[in-house]
Formats: structure tokens, sequence, C-alpha cells
């Protein structure tokens, strides 16, 4: 069977590295270039076409249309600019956030707070980048880059940035300068740089949920803070993986029956591409509580269609014993780290069908 192959995409970080190499250069030669071609991290090219070119006598400005490939990404289609002035009074290259970047507000990221957020990695590459052209034009390079996306405050109320402490605008990403199709590593990099920031700020308590209504209960429940919720999505097992190197001392994992079944099963990632809800496992569970083999029909499991299904058959007592399963094996996929572990089950009206906190996680 013939499958299209994906198409790769660039970063932010690698978009903002060739307009600021394009201003540069048109600021010290006097000349613009069509399309302008940069060094990647690990050592391949990439050639990025300008869409704006701007050239005053000390100052240049050069823009270029973000593509992020066959990548769902939310930058996808937005103008990235570069202004670059000399400023003989500064030694290298600094850097500011134009129109649309973030602003650091927290600890826990890797910049410090007060810096616009543009990452350590598209710093170095924009550094490095300019410094070569520096030294082909034989000119120094004290500089000032700011960096700037159109929309970008708005495209920023759609990412991680605000609970992050990311104020006013997105992040200049990427540690490649390469996006790959649904390889998940943004959304990954977020759940850590999310930890980050709560652990710095001192929680004792966060809460991953794999959607938006489960965060939301849980989070009315616990009372807990915007930095404290981490948007974990399917990527449980990267989320208990990095917090067993990173513990934080109490922790939720709230989902919805289905895909909490799925943990209880042993599965680390929930997509449904690569965990499927397993009816005999939960007829098992369920046939290994008294009261349930002796009052309902169970038998009716495994015809089920679909998870919640089940909770139908079996009520909120099914749903309990899945989180007390799911908490079993969250622990063990923690590996003695010093981390309680609650599990919460959510549906989709909101309402909270199972959780085990009282299990030993009283001191939120």
């Amino acid at each position: 069977m013939n499958k299209t192959k994906l198409r790769n995409g660039y970063t932010t970080g690698a978009c903002a590295t060739a307009t600021s190499v394009a201003a540069f250069n048109a600021l010290i030669s006097g000349r613009w270039e069509d399309k302008i071609t940069i060094q990647l991290p690990r050592g391949n090219q990439a050639t990025f076409e300008l869409c704006y070119k701007h050239l005053e006598s000390n100052w240049a400005q050069a823009g270029t249309i973000k593509d992020a490939g066959d990548d769902p990404d939310i930058t996808h289609g937005a103008e990235v600019r570069s202004k670059v002035w000399i400023d003989n009074s500064i030694k290298g290259i600094q850097f500011r956030g134009g129109q649309g970047i973030g602003i650091i507000t927290k600890p826990g990221l890797p910049l410090p707070v007060g810096e616009p957020a543009i990452n350590p990695v598209p710093r170095e590459m924009i550094r490095s980048s300019i410094q070569t052209v520096a030294n082909e034009l034989q000119v120094d390079a004290n500089v000032v880059v700011e960096i700037s996306i159109a929309n970008g405050s708005e495209l920023a109320k759609k990412t991680w940035n605000p609970r992050l402490g990311i104020e006013g605008g997105l992040s200049i990403l990427g540690t490649t300068g390469i996006v790959k199709p649904f390889s998940c590593s943004a959304w990954i990099a977020s759940i850590h740089m999310g930890i980050d920031v709560a652990k710095t700020n001192g929680a004792k308590h966060v809460c991953a949920s794999t959607g938006s209504v489960s965060e939301l209960s849980a989070q009315k429940h616990f009372g807990l803070p915007d930095w404290a919720m981490l948007d974990m999505g399917d990527f449980v097992g990267g989320t208990l993986k990095y917090l067993r190197k990173h513990p934080i001392p109490n922790l939720t994992i709230a989902g919805g029956f289905g895909k909490i079944s799925k943990l209880a099963n042993g599965a680390g990632d929930l997509h449904s591409k690569r965990s499927q809800v397993d009816f005999e496992f939960l007829y098992q569970l369920a046939l290994s509580d008294q009261n349930l083999n002796n009052t309902m029909p169970l038998n009716d499991i495994l015809s089920a269609n679909t998870a919640n299904q089940v909770i139908e058959i079996c009520g909120d007592k099914i749903a309990q014993l899945v989180a007390k399963k799911a908490q079993s094996v969250a622990a063990t996929m923690l590996q003695n780290a010093p981390i309680n572990v609650n599990i919460m089950i959510v549906d989709r009206q909101g309402q909270i069908r199972a959780s085990t906190h009282n299990d030993g996680l009283n001191n939120f």
C-alpha cells in the first residue's frame, strides 16, 4: 500500500535565524537576497524565501512565512520578522522581543525572568549565523536583534505559554530547526517546561490531564493555579518519566474513563492509534470485585461498544476499580520516585466519577 510521505517544516527558531541573517547582511552590504540559506544545528542546511524586506540607513528588517510542513502547528503560516540594528555600545548580540513575542514572568524556564521568550538554541543559531556573515564581511557583530511574529499575542492564547508564565506572545522555539509532522516533540517539551515551572515555583501538587473537561474539573476540585496544570494529552508515560527525575510531591492524573482504563492496563501512550480500550481487561477487573460479580450482568461488558457503556453497565464502582488499578500502574512507572499519585476519572459532563485521592493523598 502506498503511503504519502509527510512533509517536514521549519521551526520558528529557524525562521528567526534566516530573517536575522538576511537583515544583518542587508544592513552591512546594502543589498537584499531574495532567498537566504542557513545552517541548522545538526549540520544540514535550509533555504527560506523572504516575504518582507525593509532597509534604512541604521536598521534593516526581514520577514518570512513559517512553513511547518504537514504538521498542524499553531504558527504555520505566521510571518516571522527580524529587525537588526548596530549598537557599538554593546559587545556581541542582544535579543529583544517585538510584537507577538512573549516575556518570561516566572522562574523555571531556561531563560531568566524578564527576557523575551527566544529560547537558547534559536539564540545560538542566530548568534553563530550572524557571526559567520560578520566574519565574511570583516565587520563586528555588535547588534540588537528584535524578533516579532504577526498576531503572536492572539496565537499564544492557544498554547501553553500563559500557564508557563510567558505573557503577551509566542516563544521562538526549536532544537533542530526542523518540524517533523506529528512527532509531538513540541507537546512533550511543553510538558517538561510545565513541570519545571511548577517545581521552581514550589508546587506541592500538579495535575496532568488528558483533556480540557477533566482539567477544568480537577482544577476546580483542588483549587490549583494555572501553572500547576499540565496539559498531558495522551502522553502519560512521557509525563511520568520526566516526573520520575524531577519529582513533585503530589500528582493527580485526570481523564475520561476510556483513557484511564488504558493506563490501568499498562499503556503509556493513550492515543487511539497506539492503545485501545480492552473490554476483556475491564471484564476481568469487574469479575475480581465480589459486589459487582454478584449483582451485575458482567458478560455485557464483553459486548460493549464503548468504554462509557461499561460504566452504564456497572456504575461508578468499575470506575473506582479502574482508578485504583491505574494508580498502581502509574506508581510502578514512577519507579519509587517520592510522588503520591492520585487518579481522577471525569465524565464528559465534568462530573467526577472516581478518585483515589483519599488513599494517602490528604495533604495537598
